[in-house]
């Protein structure tokens, strides 16, 4: 009985949250706050990735793939032609054995 009522609390909230979301769609936000949320998606991506490529035993090729991920998407704005490229430079340097 306890896992339904924890289920059905979460269904709520995660509605409850979505809802009142888009019910605020239509409010304005002041300049301070859109130059914010700018950086909302990155700050996210990084949390998610960074702690992965710091705690792999092969940290070091990854952080490299890692860092030319990043240049590519800076340089291209394209977020598949960076992310092709680290996968490129990690299978080149996992294969070649050199980090």
């Amino acid at each position: 009985m306890s896992v339904l009522v924890t289920m059905l609390g979460m269904w709520a909230v995660t509605l409850g949250s979505r809802l009142l979301g888009l019910s605020l769609g239509h409010l304005r936000l002041p300049p301070f706050w859109l130059a914010f949320l700018r950086f909302v998606p990155i700050s996210v991506f990084a949390a998610l990735v960074v702690p992965d490529i710091a705690a792999a035993p092969d940290a070091l090729r990854r952080a490299a793939a890692g860092l030319v991920c990043a240049l590519l998407i800076w340089r291209s704005r394209s977020l598949a032609l960076g992310i092709l490229g680290g996968f490129g430079v990690y299978w080149l340097l996992r294969w070649t054995q050199l980090l």
